[in-house]
């Protein structure tokens, strides 16, 4: 029987970590649990590490005492809920003692996506200033190294960092600005555990037993297994090619490159070593920076990106804890259809916020510098959606539609104290008739709607704004928060 190559490469880790499981004797937690960490304030927090089969584990933290036995050499036990605040030292007893010291409780986000997530402060625009005044020492950020992986792993080697001017320039800056607005609104420890790639998409991060449960996403496997299939082909006929050119006397062809490799770049891949191993580490809620990896099948998002969500949670076992997401910015090549799916998953998915960024963006730059307001907007969302406060977070969010003769009416969520066109009339709206051909029209703003129409078009049946990878637009709430894209002709 042929063993998948796949199995060859992982088989021997798998008996590595059985071996290392097998002799672990000392008492160890798990890595996130270590000198400088976040602790999530008001709901149960699983403490949880390795020890020797048998052995009896106790943890000791804020007045509590909590004991377990081991099994399989795994431990795991819940403290009550923690009071906020620090710095605080924990007790770990077993054959050995472990202390892990100056450790605070407070808010513990997870920041996920890809590389405008990952994309660090010393690069964001006026760097200089917002590095300088990044000296908090109740503000951490603890950042996952990448790591792809074919089956979920458990554990992960990294070290929370406190917020100052050293520090502060190689965190995220979409979590930086976040968190320390937060902490301003807050006034308690806020904790970042950064878990993001650059250029991955969606369904990397979500678990493969999830992806595999909808027919939607078979295309994933098939496709990667495709691409290691021919590569494994091209290989043995490079090394064919090359034992000749070198008998010969021939220059050596060149090697072809490893395509996504089983192990390494396969769905599911960074869910199983940047997501698995975190848990089930107690977070309040996620925000999430990705989209431009996927724009290729918008219509397919539509799905997967709900999918992921729902994958999360029930990962996590908290319930439907907030997950807060950044919709794309312009750019050349992220279409609009990509926005509108994530449009539609903040519409059918409770307990999600989405923030948009349409004056944040560049034709030409993928990575816009301007991530202060990105991380200003996912705070706001935060403290209404996470924290119950009565403020508005959201820019104009299109709700419904009636015509009256030759003029298209608007009426819009999310309205604020009033709707304003931000530096000149409205722009960005289009129109069409029943021929659907839509052209440049015209918008005012009424008494909270906004008015649609043009000399073209006599009886109006659909309007879109923003309806462009690079939108020009200025809808805006007093707020000072920008409208979604959006078309009345959803299909």
């Amino acid at each position: 029987m042929k063993i998948p190559v796949y199995k060859i490469w992982v088989l021997p880790l798998l008996v590595t970590l059985a071996i290392c499981g097998a002799t672990q004797a000392a008492v160890k937690p798990h890595g996130l649990i270590s000198d400088g960490a976040v602790l999530q304030q008001g709901i149960d927090v699983p403490i949880w590490g390795t020890a020797k089969d048998g052995e009896q584990v106790t943890v000791k933290f804020q007045g509590q005492t909590v004991s377990t036995i081991a099994k399989d050499g795994q431990w795991l036990v819940k403290l009550k809920p923690l009071q906020p605040g620090g710095s605080f030292t924990m007790t770990i007893t077993g054959e050995n003692t472990v202390e892990v010291h100056d450790l605070l409780v407070g808010e513990v986000w997870l920041c996920s996506g890809q590389s405008n997530m990952e994309f660090k402060l010393k690069a964001a625009a006026n760097a200089a200033a917002a590095i300088a005044a990044a000296n908090d020492p109740f503000l951490r950020v603890v950042t996952i190294p990448p790591n792809f992986q074919a089956e979920p792993q458990h554990d992960i080697t990294a070290t929370w960092a406190v917020c100052n001017p050293t520090n502060a320039p190689s965190f995220t800056a979409v979590g930086y600005f976040f968190a320390r607005d937060l902490r301003k609104a807050l006034n308690t420890p806020v904790g970042l555990i950064h878990s993001s790639v650059g250029g991955t998409p969606a369904q990397a991060w979500a678990s493969p037993a999830v992806l595999r449960a909808n027919p939607l996403f078979n295309g994933f496997f098939e496709g990667h297994a495709n691409s290691v299939s021919n590569y494994f082909v091209a290989l043995a006929k490079f090394t064919a090619d090359a034992d000749q050119a070198k008998r010969a006397g021939k220059p050596v062809p060149p090697q072809p490159a490893a395509p996504a490799s089983p192990v390494n770049r396969g769905p599911g891949c960074l869910y199983n070593g940047m997501i698995a191993p975190l848990l089930p580490y107690a977070i309040r809620g996620v925000i999430w920076y990705q989209g431009e990896s996927n724009v290729s099948n918008p219509h397919q998002y539509q799905t997967l990106f709900p999918t992921l969500i729902k994958d999360w949670r029930t990962a996590w076992g908290q319930g439907e804890f907030p997950f807060l997401f950044v919709q794309i910015a312009p750019y050349h090549s992220m279409t609009p259809e990509l926005r509108e799916a994530q449009l539609l998953t903040w519409q059918t998915t409770p307990k999600t916020a989405m923030t948009v960024i349409t004056d944040c963006g560049a034709a030409t730059n993928i990575h816009p510098p301007q991530k202060e307001p990105v991380g200003q907007r996912l705070a706001l969302a935060a403290r209404a959606v996470a924290y119950g406060e009565p403020i508005e977070y959201s820019g104009p969010i299109y709700e419904s539609m009636t015509v009256t003769g030759a003029q298209a009416v608007l009426s819009f969520q999310h309205t604020g104290t009033g709707l304003v066109a931000k530096d000149g009339d409205l722009k960005g709206f289009t129109i069409a008739g029943t021929d659907r051909v839509f052209t440049n029209a015209t918008a005012t703003i009424d008494d909270g709607h906004v008015i649609v129409s043009s000399p073209a078009v006599a009886q109006p049946v659909a309007v879109r704004y923003g309806w462009a990878n690079v939108p020009d637009v200025n809808l805006f709430n007093k707020e000072g928060l920008p409208a979604s894209p959006f078309r009345t002709d959803l299909p």
